[in-house]
């Protein structure tokens, strides 16, 4: 195998095996809206306004979340999607 293979075939097998655990390491987590600090939240938002990480605008938006060890959420003054949902469009026909 010439060297270019090599390469190839560790990078595959490096992107394969990350593939393979990032759902490993959210098992045990639930998303928990509203505990999120600015340019801190793990993805899209209910707002639908963004799609990535990071683009949390202000601190605990109840529409931004992170995700938290399963069960802690509420403790922490958080939400869970449902309630979230129901929140966020309360809000917004209030307005």
């Amino acid at each position: 195998m010439d060297n270019k293979k090599m390469i190839a075939s560790a990078a595959l097998a490096v992107a394969l095996s990350a593939s393979l655990s990032a759902p490993a390491s959210a098992a045990g987590k639930e998303k928990c809206y509203g505990v999120a600090k600015a340019a801190q939240n793990d993805c899209s938002n209910l707002a639908g306004t963004h799609s990535c990480a990071g683009q949390a605008a202000v601190d605990n938006d109840p529409g931004e979340w992170k995700l938290v060890a399963k069960g802690t959420c509420e403790n922490i003054g958080g939400l869970l999607k449902k309630a979230a949902k129901k929140k966020y469009k309360e809000a917004k026909a209030n307005s």
